[in-house]
């Protein structure tokens, strides 16, 4: 454990100025002695409470309000009071209250976000203001050691689309996940929101819309105003790590890919989702006895999260089962809106998908639709898949017909609905089980309860497979070896360990991947792998052995636990 609690920090604050700070506020735990010296006696009341004593009132608090939303709110106006407080709750309540703060229920919070608006948070760069960008920027970050920068456009969030504005609402929730479960100290991290306008109509015809309210800018315009960002940062705080979140799919990887050589950036829609996924099918395989590069991998939904998925795990056929590129994309079958991708859809084509066409010639008397499509059905009973990963947001997609072709062609079906909510999965793990008597191995994107076993026995444990198993563990890896860059093997190494964590391969009804409720330890896990493997790629811009790598994540993680504080005109404000 850190040894946050012994802390002191010379703190210039007093009065007033410290309770409505909510990085230094500690609302009823300040001290008698610290009440004296911060002018705090006459504005408190008299009892000096403990932290676990605060959380207990601030839970019971919390469970007066009924519906996520109401409670998303009350912790949203908690973390404006007392930081604290606000993650030393969650903390005690990790797996009831992720989904409160994160998704599911943050996806009304943002759809809903000008109209619950109470006072600002984070960064706003707006488009029409761009002149003053490094003006504005240098207003909150100037004299700050910010580590982390977390950033999107907000074009796609959440499985709800173009929000504008609200898409602050997912960076401050993804900054707070670094925070819980990567000990991020919340001081040196910062939430951006990139306004480039939107094409939401309902937001554009809002009269209470808080964005500017314009159409989103694209094209050259556009690529500029992201370069402008991202090259204050480079020349601000270049040991940072930039990560991008909910960026469409015309933008996500692209970006991506223009960055990743120039600075540490991360897209958890396609690297943390990628990274997760591949652990969960690494610990699969694990229990089926075979290699990544055995398997028929079908991958229904080609958009930012199905592609980044494809790619990471052919990336870790590459690198652990030394497959030539080439080779290993011929195990990959996509299909999209138009079908599966082959030759004939000529145009309809993505650029960034070209790698994965199939050639006509493997389906030649396969049927089609009206359009000349090769449906889902169709590949199933041709592939014979040995995997299934689902990244449409089309609930249902899976239907009894088939999963029930799929498991005539493996023993052991791998079944990864991974669209959410749950609403949109493509599957209910639970319709899987039956209609593969008991043999599916599944992980979901959202949260599912165990499945009766069909045959008897113990029940089968549905997998979450939840990116905040594995991102803020790459990110504090890359983060405190202030890498240079977040390489592909440091990805894959921390797959890898997060992999070599799966409560399956000890039990195969046991699930695929950790608990959520371990989800702390388990990036802790995570950061030492990538951590280790930056040193060893030359990466790393610290004088580390990698036997020092554990000690140092450790040491280095903020712990939501009140520090003392001691007055300095001249200290931290």
């Amino acid at each position: 454990m850190s040894t946050q609690a012994a802390r002191v920090l010379r703190v210039a604050l007093r009065g007033e100025g410290i309770l409505t700070s909510p990085r230094f506020n500690k609302g009823t735990s300040f001290t008698v002695h610290e009440r004296k010296v911060f002018g705090l006696t006459g504005r408190q009341p008299w009892h000096v409470n403990t932290l676990e004593e605060q959380c207990r009132r601030a839970y019971d608090q919390l469970c007066t309000r009924e519906t996520p939303i109401r409670k998303n709110t009350f912790l949203q106006s908690l973390k404006d009071q007392n930081w604290v407080l606000y993650y030393g709750l969650i903390s005690r309540h990790l797996k009831e209250l992720i989904p409160i703060i994160y998704t599911p229920t943050q996806a009304d919070a943002i759809a809903n976000y000008s109209h619950l608006f109470r006072r600002s948070e984070g960064m706003f760069l707006t488009f029409s203001n761009q002149d003053s960008m490094e003006e504005d920027f240098l207003e909150q970050t100037k004299g700050r050691d910010i580590q982390l920068f977390v950033c999107s456009d907000a074009e796609a969030i959440l499985g709800i689309g173009d929000q504008g504005v609200g898409g602050i609402g997912i960076t401050t929730a993804k900054s707070a996940i670094y925070t819980l479960l990567a000990g991020i100290d919340p001081s040196k991290s910062l939430a951006v929101t990139l306004d480039v306008g939107t094409d939401n109509e309902e937001l554009l015809k809002d009269d209470l819309y808080v964005g500017w309210p314009h159409n989103r800018v694209r094209g050259k315009a556009y690529d500029e105003f992201i370069d402008k960002f991202v090259q204050l940062i480079r020349k601000h705080h270049p040991h940072s790590l930039l990560h991008f979140e909910d960026f469409g799919v015309n933008n996500a990887k692209r970006l991506l890919d223009v960055y990743r050589d120039q600075h540490a950036v991360f897209n958890d829609d396609i690297q943390g989702t990628g990274a997760v996924t591949l652990a969960a099918l690494m610990s699969a395989i694990g229990v089926t006895k075979s290699k990544l590069s055995d398997q028929r991998i079908l991958v229904y939904g080609a958009g930012t999260a199905g592609l980044g998925v494809t790619r990471q795990l052919r990336d870790a056929m590459v690198q652990l089962d030394a497959l030539a590129e080439s080779d290993a994309n011929k195990r990959f079958y996509l299909i999209d809106r138009y079908g599966l991708v082959k030759e004939s859809l000529g145009p309809k084509v993505r650029g960034d998908l070209r790698e994965y066409v199939r050639p006509d010639a493997e389906w030649e008397g396969v049927p089609t639709n009206d359009r000349g499509e090769v449906e889902l059905l169709e590949v199933v009973k041709r592939v014979k898949p040995t995997v299934m990963v689902g990244c449409s947001t089309r609930g249902g997609a899976f239907t009894e017909a088939v999963v029930r072709e799929m498991a005539k062609g493996t023993e052991r079906p791998i079944i990864f609905p991974l669209s959410n909510p749950s609403r949109l999965a493509e599957v209910d793990p639970k319709d899987a089980n039956i209609w593969t008597d008991g043999k599916a191995l599944m992980a979901s994107g959202s949260p599912f309860p165990p499945c009766k076993n069909p045959q008897g026995g113990k029940d089968y444990i549905v997998a979450e497979c939840n990116n905040a198993l594995i991102y803020p563990g790459l990110g504090y890896g890359a983060m405190i070896t202030q890498a240079r860059s977040l390489s592909d093997s440091m990805i894959i190494a921390g797959a890898q360990r997060l992999a070599s964590l799966s409560p399956a391969l000890s039990d195969p009804d046991s699930a695929l991947l950790p608990d959520f409720t371990d989800a702390r330890e388990v990036n802790t896990q995570v950061a030492v792998a990538v951590a280790e493997q930056a040193i060893e790629e030359g990466l790393a811009d610290v004088p580390w052995k990698k036997s020092e790598v554990h000690e140092h994540i450790v040491s280095g993680m903020w712990q939501p636990i009140y520090a003392d504080f001691e007055y300095d005109p001249n200290g931290l404000h």
